[in-house]
């Protein structure tokens, strides 16, 4: 049996807790396909030394988008993300960066491509911390969405539906009143204040800290180059915004946070990014 019919299948733990039928289905297709060995880690460091004693088998992670990135991080960490290719079978609630990257959505769909799939081969973003971005590097983050500010609300008046059990006309009332009011909570929220950030391209400067800007977002492409975009903040007629293409960027200012991917790191005064040309691979349909 080849390398490729050997397969390490490491299972998200969260992926295991939220949806057990999906993960269930991924093993029954991937098990009748390939010689299988399942790892099921309970923190990241188990999840890490699973990947790290794989041996031969190719890596095949179960879970969000969260755990692929945790497999990707642990392999360049080891410095083997050359030497191998990852393949994801999506099962989880954030799934964003699964589907930017072809990945198919659906534990049957995912799980073939993983047996009968291809190799491609994708850059990659590493920055002077040794962290690496897959798809969008955003700063500064994405604040939280209007969805999420609304369960907040829902969720703080649990005790009051509680203080009215018996009586379920009260409690349509107050139901439909919280329903009312939560719109124009979250619309009045403001948003994100611009930030004043310096930022080159190549060593090239793009934007310097007298110029405030809404957002940086960097995405690697697939020519050893990333596509970096820049919005200055607009003042009466919409800003246009900066585009470049580079093969480092560096960001500076005041402490800053930023997203890669799924993940906010932060906060840092000063941060530099490098396109890694082709540097990981990632199983894909053909």
């Amino acid at each position: 049996m080849s390398a490729r019919d050997q397969l390490l299948v490491v299972i998200d733990p969260v992926a295991r807790r939220t949806d057990g039928e999906s993960v269930r289905i991924a093993k029954d297709v991937l098990g009748a396909g390939a010689a299988v060995r399942i790892c099921l880690p309970e923190g990241p460091e188990d999840f890490a030394k699973a990947l790290a004693r794989r041996g031969t088998r190719r890596p095949v992670v179960i879970g969000d988008d969260r755990a692929l990135l945790r497999a990707v991080a642990a392999l360049h960490r080891e410095r083997e993300l050359h030497s191998c290719a990852v393949s994801v079978v999506p099962v989880g609630a954030v799934q964003v960066l699964s589907r930017s990257l072809g990945v198919p959505i659906g534990a049957v769909a995912a799980a073939r491509a993983v047996l009968e799939g291809a190799e491609r081969r994708l850059d990659l973003l590493v920055d002077d911390s040794d962290g690496v971005v897959l798809g969008t590097l955003r700063i500064p983050p994405v604040a939280a969405s209007a969805s999420e500010s609304a369960s907040g609300g829902a969720s703080g008046s649990t005790s009051g539906s509680t203080a009215v059990d018996g009586h379920p006309w009260l409690r349509t009332c107050q139901s439909f009143v919280r329903t009312l009011a939560r719109p124009s909570r979250v619309a009045s929220a403001p948003g994100p204040a611009p930030a004043r950030l310096r930022v080159e391209a190549d060593g090239v400067l793009v934007v310097d800290l007298d110029q405030p800007v809404e957002g940086v977002s960097v995405r690697p492409g697939s020519d050893g180059f990333a596509e970096v975009e820049v919005r200055p903040t607009s003042v009466g007629a919409a800003a246009q915004a900066l585009r470049v293409r580079a093969r480092t960027i560096t960001v500076s200012g005041a402490d800053f946070r930023y997203r890669a991917d799924a993940v906010v790191g932060g906060p840092v005064r000063t941060r530099t990014w490098a396109v890694r040309a082709s540097a990981w691979g990632l199983m894909l349909p053909r």
